[in-house]
């Protein structure tokens, strides 16, 4: 009778541990909302020069060589998987947790396509709001197909030169750079293939990884860049990567780490392709 009782009782407490625990998942959302608040009131303080006015619509898809969505998709993409990441410590579903963080992907960069929108500046892109929405969709498209991330958005930057021609507009120091200037910027979609072809030698931590980047870029359209002398193109890379999240590990901080390190895409050898032909590099950043 006594081991039925203790049984009992300790498929019970399985059981309450089991249980989501709303409670926290709450509080998430509620730190969630504060600290999204006051950075949206910063930045209309900080990044906008010009008093807010009326809302207008201005699609800016032709300028910067859409390197500015690409990167939309990807900060769209890192929202939700990290937030998901985070709305499953709570103990709701995968499934669940997947949802919330793709929707949180969209509508934590909501608003500020909408105060663009109101700043004489910049306008409303429907294009910006159009690649928000496409990085969240990859994060939950993936899980639904899968259950698992297989292709993976990166970012990796190394100083460029052209940001001391116009350091206004690509920023006047290293902290303003990695944001500004684009053309020091690169956005790669990792994969491993062992994660599409079970069974294989490969290593299922070692991707292969595309990019994309521009080049020449010292102004948002292709003829100002012209004005001052340079000619804008493209370039694809092609390299190696790191899917951190696949190296074997029992310490929980490990994973953490390797968790986050995905944001970024490991220095590796590369193969650079654009209109100047192809380069090789023993490292790119």
């Amino acid at each position: 009778m006594l081991c039925g009782l203790v049984s009992f009782g300790q498929e019970a407490d399985t059981t309450a541990s089991l249980r989501p625990n709303y409670r926290q998942l709450h509080r998430i959302f509620a730190a969630q909302s504060a600290l999204y608040a006051g950075t949206l009131y910063g930045l209309s303080k900080s990044w906008y020069q010009n008093p807010l006015t009326e809302f207008s619509i201005k699609d800016d898809f032709h300028e910067w060589k859409q390197m500015d969505k690409v990167g939309h998709v990807y900060m769209a993409y890192q929202i939700s998987r990290h937030t998901a990441e985070l709305y499953q410590k709570t103990g709701i579903s995968p499934k669940q947790a997947a949802i919330y963080g793709a929707i949180a992907g969209v509508i934590f960069q909501t608003p500020i396509e909408i105060l663009d929108g109101f700043s004489p500046d910049y306008g409303f892109s429907p294009s910006d709001m159009a690649a928000n929405i496409i990085g969240s969709g990859l994060y939950l498209g993936q899980f639904t197909l899968w259950r698992e991330q297989r292709i993976l958005p990166k970012f990796s930057f190394s100083p460029s030169p052209l940001a001391q021609v116009r350091p206004e507009l690509l920023g006047k120091n290293l902290s303003e750079q990695w944001l500004k200037d684009y053309n020091g910027q690169t956005y790669w979609f990792s994969a491993s293939p062992a994660s599409f072809a079970k069974g294989t030698s490969w290593p299922p931590w070692l991707c292969l990884s595309v990019g994309y980047g521009i080049q020449n870029m010292v102004a948002a359209e292709v003829p100002k860049s012209a004005e001052f002398g340079f000619i804008p193109y493209r370039q694809y890379s092609l390299s190696l990567d790191i899917d951190f999240t696949k190296i074997k590990s029992n310490k929980k901080w490990v994973k953490t780490l390797g968790f986050l390190f995905n944001n970024l895409k490991v220095p590796a050898p590369a193969l650079t392709f654009s209109r100047n032909g192809t380069q090789a590099s023993f490292l790119y950043f």
